[in-house]
């Protein structure tokens, strides 16, 4: 890997020093550059680069490479029985979105069918190069990555396990008919088979608060999600352990001033970070902003992709049963419950900070939040010492709203470009300029 020196005219850099009480520990630095070597940043300041630029970026922002906590599938693939040219296509194309690693999600199935996509999963899997990799993943039984998961495409993170320890009567578009309680058994199963990184769960469940203890012990990130439980439920889970919610306010019991459940919680509760959806389907626009207002740096963008993210409207799967996606709006089963969404995660970051969330704190909630509740330190941000995973936003086309990703660096190497915005050498043959054409939007 050779040495990259890139401008930019706006950059989201971690802070060197804290932060100052109240504020994100990321900031934007206008002008700024970052020189990579090795796969890694080396180099990261304020104002123009001393030398001459490898790269300029015209307009829009350059930012951390976006992380994606749940991915059900992409581009036509169901990731729970993909095979290897359906893993292929999605570890390769979610940079097009500025996703540079990523957890693929299962959402409820018959436990052998869990485990069987589980020991698929680790052929797929990131090598760690971070120097303090969680408990679970530090003496990994599971085999070294193939060379389709080598550089070029996102990274693989682990397993998100969405189910099969989920509320009936929160279940969304689950089969009730997988849904059971976590028993010592199942659990053990589960863990030996692959690399499971989270695991949702309804804490009210039989065994439930004992599944949230022998989980985080084993170094798992346990999630309460498809959950009827109380607020007083879900604080005992986070007492045993539990540091998540799976996509606040669906599929839970919400914020009632009188019966507090899994969303309220999740907002009062500070060991607690919560997934989004802020596709503005999920969520209304106006809880998307309660949700940052009461929880700053407690929230996670995740997308819920399904396969039929990346697609046009038509009928896809999502766990082995059929979703359609309409002309408009996220895909749907047949009885009209939403099931995951088509959301790109470049596209929630602009859905947020056009509803006057601060950039770098939308920007954070895709990159360092999630990045540092999962254990890897070494991702999700402009500094020093970090993997060279960048994304350079910038304002979409014509057609489109909000933010889009245009560049997609992983590991130092380029590995998407927006090919309707041509990177061309200066007319000195000197650094390519990476321009966007149009009004510049952060």
């Amino acid at each position: 890997m050779t040495s990259l020196l890139i401008a930019a005219e706006r950059l989201i850099v971690t802070r060197a020093t804290a932060a100052p009480a109240g504020s994100s520990p990321s900031q934007v630095v206008s002008p700024g550059y970052v020189r990579l070597d090795g796969g890694h940043i080396a180099e990261v300041d304020a104002g123009r680069p001393p030398g001459r630029p490898d790269v300029e970026l015209t307009g829009g922002t350059l930012a951390p490479g976006l992380i994606d906590l749940q991915v059900n599938g992409y581009y036509g693939h169901d990731l729970v029985d993909a095979d290897e040219a359906g893993w292929h296509t999605v570890v390769r194309r979610l940079p097009e979105t500025g996703v540079t690693a990523f957890l693929p999600t299962f959402i409820t199935a018959p436990i052998p069918t869990l485990v069987a996509a589980l020991r698929t999963a680790a052929h797929w899997l990131s090598p760690s190069p971070s120097p303090s990799p969680l408990p679970s993943q530090s003496s990994s039984p599971f085999p070294s990555p193939s060379p389709a998961s080598a550089p070029g495409g996102s990274r693989v993170l682990g397993v998100h396990l969405e189910g099969p320890f989920l509320s009936r009567d929160r279940r969304g578009a689950h089969n009730a008919e997988w849904l059971t309680d976590p028993t010592p058994e199942a659990v053990r199963t589960l863990l030996a088979a692959g690399p499971v990184t989270i695991v949702t769960l309804a804490p009210e469940r039989a065994g439930g608060l004992d599944a949230v203890r022998a989980l985080s012990q084993a170094g798992v990130l346990v999630s309460v999600g498809h959950s009827d439980a109380t607020a007083d439920q879900v604080k005992q889970a986070a007492d045993a352990g539990a540091r998540m919610i799976t996509h606040l306010f669906n599929a839970q019991s919400g914020v009632h001033h009188r019966a507090p459940g899994v969303a309220a919680q999740a907002l009062a509760d500070a060991r607690l970070t919560a997934g989004l959806i802020a596709d503005m389907a999920h969520v209304a626009p106006v809880v998307c902003k309660v949700a940052f207002a009461a929880a700053p740096g407690r929230i996670v963008l995740v997308t819920d992709a399904a396969a039929a993210a990346g697609m046009p409207p038509g009928r896809y799967d999502l766990g082995g049963e059929p979703i359609d996606l309409p002309a408009d709006g996220p895909p749907l089963r047949a009885d009209g419950t939403i099931a995951g969404s088509a959301l790109r995660l470049d596209a929630a970051v602009g859905n947020v900070a056009g509803l006057g969330v601060d950039l770098a704190v939308a920007v954070d909630a895709a990159t360092r939040v999630p990045a540092d509740l999962i254990g890897r330190p070494d991702l999700g941000r402009i500094a020093p010492g970090a993997a060279a995973d960048l994304v350079w936003l910038a304002a979409a086309d014509a057609a489109e709203t909000g933010l889009r990703a245009r560049a997609t660096w992983i590991g130092g190497e380029l590995v998407f470009e927006n090919t309707r915005r041509p990177w061309a050498p200066a007319p000195d043959d000197g650094p390519a300029t990476h321009g966007s054409k149009g009004r510049d939007r952060p």
